[in-house]
């Protein structure tokens, strides 16, 4: 396997990483998001059922009943206790993906640079010894020149 195709092949690789990384911090945003939503509407449900319990208080309840509110609502605290801590466990999630993908960046962007400057490094061999090929011919038209006119002086 050449050079070439061997760093072609770790640019492949590098690039895809960072594709995955990339993918993964999306779904990792996605899930955060949803779970954001899912905490919302505990929190909306939980404010509307304290309302539907305070109209309903008003008119008297049982010991029971209140009993069994108190449970439900400690149910829904606890629900949304919950989903605070799964939101945390996303974000801290979202933070190793972003860092994985900063990772992949800077990986990429390293081969690229290295192959960039691989690429100048070629071209300015190329060149030289494009001018070195082009200082020999005028060098050997000078000579023959001057070989069958050796009485002519050149400028």
């Amino acid at each position: 396997m050449s050079t070439a195709h061997a760093l072609d092949t770790v640019v492949e690789v590098a690039t895809r990483r960072r594709d995955e990384a990339l993918q993964a911090l999306g779904r990792a945003q996605r899930e955060h998001q949803q779970a954001q939503g899912q905490l919302v509407q505990l929190q909306d449900y939980t404010r509307e059922s304290l309302q539907r319990w305070q109209q309903r208080a008003g008119q008297g309840i049982s010991p029971t009943l209140l009993r069994t509110q108190q449970t439900f609502m400690g149910k829904l605290d606890h629900a949304v206790a919950f989903q605070h801590g799964v939101l945390q466990r996303l974000q801290l999630h979202i933070d190793h993906c972003r860092e994985q993908l900063l990772q992949a960046e800077r990986e990429l962007a390293s081969l690229t640079k290295y192959l960039e400057r691989r690429h100048q490094a070629q071209q300015h061999r190329l060149q030289r010894q494009d001018q070195k090929s082009n200082d020999e011919m005028a060098a050997n038209q000078h000579r023959q020149h001057s070989a069958a006119h050796p009485w002519k002086s050149t400028p």
